[in-house]
Parts: C-alpha cells; structure tokens; sequence
C-alpha cells in the first residue's frame, strides 16, 4: 500500500496538470491570430464583455476552431491508447492502421460525386464507414496475435490503398477546382471552421469516446493476454468489435470536417506511459487530455510561423510525427533483438 499511494497521487496530479494545459492552450488558441488577444479579452468576450468586433473574432471564429483541436485532439489520442490495449502494441495508432486515409476517402468520394458537400451528414457518415472497414480488415489481416511487422505492413497496405483510392476519385474529377480544393481539405485543417462543423463533428466523437471508455475495465484484463481475459470475463471478440466501432465514429467523425491529421494517436499515448504507466485502462484519460493539449499546440503554431501561405496542421503534426515513430521502431528493434542491427 506503501508504493501504491505515490503512484496514485503522482497519477492525479499528472491528470490535473494535463486538465490545466488544456485549458490554457484553449485560451492561447482564442486569443492567437492576425488580431492578438490577451487572455482577460478573450474571457471578456467569451462571457460578453468587450466591443462587437471582439466577440465575433473569439465566438464566432476562433471558438469553433478551438473545439474542434480539442475534441478531435482528445479522440485521437484516446483512439491512439484504446488500439495499443486492444493490440498490446506500442505502435498501434488509428493513423498507421489506415483508418483516417480511409475514411478521408469516403469523405472524398461523396464530395466527389455530388452526393454531399463539406458541411453534410453525409460526410462524417461516409468516413465512420470506411473507417470502420479500415481497422476490422486490418483485424482480420494480421489476426489476433499479430506480431509488429505484420501490423505494420497490414496497416501500410491498407494507407496505400485508402491512398491511392482517394487519388484516382480526384483524378476522375470533372472539376479541377473541387479536385484542388479536396487536395488542400485533405492535408488537415482547423481553419475557418465554425459551429456547424462542431455539431456534425461533435455527435460521433462523444459517441466514439463514450464506447471507448466503456470498456476500460476490459483493456485492463486484456494486458494479462486474451485467455487471461476470457477466463476473466472479458469477451474478446465483443471487446474488438467495440473498439473498431469507437475508433471508427470517432476519427470518421474528425476527419470528415479537418481531413487527414496523423500521428496524434501515436505520439499521445507514450507521452503519458512513462508517467501513468502501462495500465491500459488509466492511460485512456491522460492520452486523451495529450491529445487535445498537442492538436491546440499545433495548431496555434501553424498561426505564429512565418508563411506566405497557410500551414496546414496535419503537416506539422506529420513533420512532428514521422521522427516519433521511426525512432519508436528504432527501440522496439533494440528490445527485439538486443540492440543488434
């Protein structure tokens, strides 16, 4: 009881601290801009205070955009740490395992021939289901005890695949402006997004989330390897069946009014195990909150670099996320093979 007391308290407080980034990271994102804000405006024009001119910039233009890094942020990660438990591997992510390729190409696809436009029902609906055919494909590829080549590969495959799908639908395009248009939509971004966005987004990510952390208890028998789990209840089939569907209404949901952001579900959850530790089931919240706390990073910086053209986030975070990973296989190949090349 000793050793358990510090690591909870080191747990709680690592959460709060999280809790407060957050916070103050949604502050910086209502107030950074062409028009800098301080953060007394901002709150000012939050609650109603301020000129006319200060309230449209915080809650009309600057508001959704923060929401958006936010929920979408804290789905990512949370999706990021829900697949690492369910696949008791460091480098499962929705991004590796082609589920926002897919279902940006969804999304593509019914931009492309007519059916919806970017602020449709259609549009998350179309990505929740090619998202979804993403993972369980990939599940049914690789198998129940794939190894992390295997994975890797299934999920390379199924990217390139997503990939080379979306594409073929842009090249087909009869409109070369829809096509440019879906190229830069496709790149990842927060900007100029409003309220309408939010409620399209919003539903599917809470739905996503709250399947997630139903079955908490769940990822925490899983880690103790799937007969463990069975024997202790734990219906394994029903628990991967569960996750597909979170992770799939979840990143559906975000990528179909941001398009494509990568990495964050990867990088989130290793960020917070040295911390919280390898428990799958108390990561889900820390990995969350990292998330939402590194989309809101990203995207006020792509605000404060210097460019003549609009960054897109999804650059930074895939700028940011390649060196991640390639030196997360770099440590598991020195785990694997004790450090022989």
């Amino acid at each position: 009881m000793v050793s358990i007391a510090p690591a909870a308290r080191r747990r709680a407080i690592a959460t709060l601290a999280l809790v407060g980034l957050v916070t103050l990271l949604a502050l910086g994102s209502l107030g950074t801009g062409p028009v800098k804000l301080s953060p007394l405006t901002v709150l000012d024009a939050l609650f109603g205070g301020g000129s006319d001119v200060q309230q449209i910039i915080v809650r009309e233009i600057r508001l959704p955009r923060a929401i958006l890094a936010l929920a979408i942020g804290a789905i990512l990660g949370l999706s990021g740490a829900a697949l690492q438990g369910l696949l008791r591997n460091p480098l499962a992510s929705p991004s590796l395992f082609g589920a926002p390729q897919s279902a940006a190409f969804g999304a593509v696809l019914m931009i492309s021939l007519g059916w919806a436009d970017v602020r449709s029902w259609a549009l998350p609906v179309a990505g929740i289901t090619m998202a979804f055919l993403s993972v369980f494909v990939l599940l049914g590829i690789a198998g129940r005890n794939a190894g992390l080549l295997l994975l890797i590969l299934a999920g390379l495959a199924i990217s390139s695949l997503a990939g080379a799908a979306t594409a073929l639908v842009m090249n087909l395009s009869p409109n070369p402006f829809a096509a440019l248009e879906i190229a830069f939509w496709l790149l990842g971004s927060l900007e100029d997004r409003s309220f309408r966005h939010v409620t399209l987004a919003l539903p599917f990510i809470v739905a996503g989330a709250i399947i997630l952390m139903s079955q908490r208890s769940a990822f925490r028998a899983l880690s103790l390897g799937e007969e463990t789990a069975q024997s202790l209840g734990v219906n394994v089939s029903r628990l991967r069946l569960l996750v597909i569907l979170g992770v799939a209404l979840g990143v559906g949901g975000a990528v179909a009014v941001t398009g494509t952001i990568g990495f964050i579900g990867l990088i989130a959850p290793h960020l917070m195990r040295p911390i919280i530790g390898h428990d799958p089931a108390r990561l889900l919240i820390p990995s969350a909150l990292t998330g939402s706390a590194l989309l809101l990073a990203a995207d006020i910086a792509v605000r404060l670099i210097p460019s003549t053209t609009d960054i897109k986030v999804g650059v930074l975070t895939s700028i940011i996320g390649v060196p991640f990973f390639l030196y997360l296989i770099m440590r598991e190949r020195r785990a694997l093979g004790g450090g022989v090349a």
